[in-house]
């Protein structure tokens, strides 16, 4: 492996606190010095980081890599490296594959197509039930050991209560955190968008806050009666994010993330039947979208993850009640979170951390930190380049996003994952 030499640029880690202008020193896949070089450290390639902000690799909790299964759509080749032009160097594809990843034969069929791109470190998400039915657990320790660093309802919540309560039993007795989307599937049935006036002038069955809040309310009483380390993704209300609040509180051993068009868009962007803004959890209300940013800030909500969700251009080019759910988002991540900074949200470290070391102490593992001996994962980015979102530029195969045509004040010019040079660019794309 090469040593390389990060040279001047400003350094923001936000698990140290660490936010100066230093060289970064990297050999055998580490971090082996911050600041003056170590004895007889030469050098094989040296990043001249004037002017760039020089930050962990991101951590991306939640996104769909469509393969095996819907490879018309993307595969793990494209979105690896879409995720690695976005400063994403990590990241947790869903179990809600074809076939599931309920089994260690998928697992491994996902982290060697990984392995062969070269790209973004993937860490796949076992699933919960077999098949995702809800009704068989899975093997947790075979998953667990095959490479699976946590276990998930992929979206596919576990209606049987006696069901899920064990799951989070056996998951608790692996180390494994378990990651359940509160959602309760018949207050979601045979409907687009959030319930409220915007859904009553278009006409269009919708979705209450009680689809949430109601699941997450069961969800914690399990957390409560088991004790099990437990993930809630995608918490889209106010009324969800107060009661995390109030768990964590009262001592319960739970975290969540927030999708980042969450916290930028909502039901008022579904109007005129935008099928871009087609998403599940819904876009909600406006009282909700602040409430969201609040949590962010608060640290209640650790992480901001880009839920990504590739999809062809037949799923969104039909009307909003025929179109998929989902957003491409693994360009606009990085950029939509440091837009928070620009909307006086939070300040850039804590923003950072929302998608490095906050997002990695989820799952319990040693990512998203510049720190000496740890795996040498950087995103190298302009704070000040703008640049604007378009079709024929996004590094996904998914060109399905309401956030074209935006433009953005932070571009990404180099991602190292353990040391290695992923992508950089001024020769226009990923080094492989």
């Amino acid at each position: 492996m090469k040593a390389i030499r990060v040279r001047g640029g400003r350094v923001i880690d936000p698990a140290s606190g660490l936010d100066a202008v230093t060289d970064i020193h990297i050999a055998n896949k580490q971090f082996v010095s911050i600041g003056a070089a170590p004895a007889g450290f030469i050098p094989d390639e040296d990043i001249d980081a004037d002017g760039l902000v020089v930050c962990p690799g991101l951590v991306d909790l939640a996104t769909h890599l469509r393969e095996p299964g819907d490879t018309h759509k993307a595969t793990i080749a494209s979105e690896v490296q879409a995720a690695a032009r976005g400063g994403i160097t990590c990241l947790c594809p869903s179990p809600a594959t074809d076939p599931v990843t309920d089994a260690t034969a998928v697992v491994e069929l996902i982290t060697r197509r990984a392995r062969q791109a070269h790209m973004t470190r993937v860490m796949p998400l076992g699933a919960l039930t077999r098949g995702l039915q809800g009704q068989q657990l899975t093997e947790m320790a075979a998953l667990r050991d095959a490479g699976c660093v946590a276990v998930s309802d992929g979206g596919r919540p576990v209606v049987n209560s006696l069901v899920l309560r064990r799951a989070l039993e056996y998951a608790a007795t692996q180390d494994l955190v378990t990651i359940l989307t509160p959602q309760d599937p018949h207050l979601t049935a045979g409907a687009w968008m959030h319930e409220g006036w915007v859904s009553t002038r278009l006409g269009v069955a919708g979705i209450p806050v009680a689809a949430e809040t109601a699941a997450l309310a069961r969800c914690l009483a399990l957390v409560e009666e088991t004790g099990a380390r437990t993930h809630f993704a995608r918490i889209s209300s106010a009324r969800g994010a107060a009661m995390i609040a109030r768990a964590q509180r009262d001592g319960l051993p739970v975290t969540a993330d927030v999708a980042a068009h969450q916290l930028f868009l909502s039901e008022m962007d579904v109007s005129g039947f935008n099928a871009q803004c087609h998403v599940l959890p819904p876009l909600r209300g406006e009282a909700d979208r602040q409430a969201l940013r609040e949590a962010v800030a608060a640290g209640t909500i650790q992480a901001i993850c880009s839920d990504h969700q590739p999809h062809d251009a037949d799923a969104k080019a039909a009307t909003l009640v025929a179109s998929e759910p989902g957003i491409s988002g693994l360009d606009s991540l990085l950029a939509l979170t440091l837009r928070l900074v620009e909307d006086d949200i939070m300040d850039l470290s804590t923003a950072l951390a929302r998608v490095t070391c906050d997002a990695a102490d989820v799952l319990g593992v040693q990512r998203g930190r510049i720190t000496v001996g740890n795996p040498a994962d950087l995103c190298l980015f302009a704070p000040a380049e703008p640049w604007w979102l378009r079709a024929d530029t996004m590094a996904s195969r998914g060109r399905n996003s309401p956030f074209l045509g935006w433009e953005f004040s932070a571009r990404v010019h180099w991602t190292l994952l353990e040391g290695r040079i992923l992508f950089r660019r001024d020769n226009g794309g990923c080094a492989g």
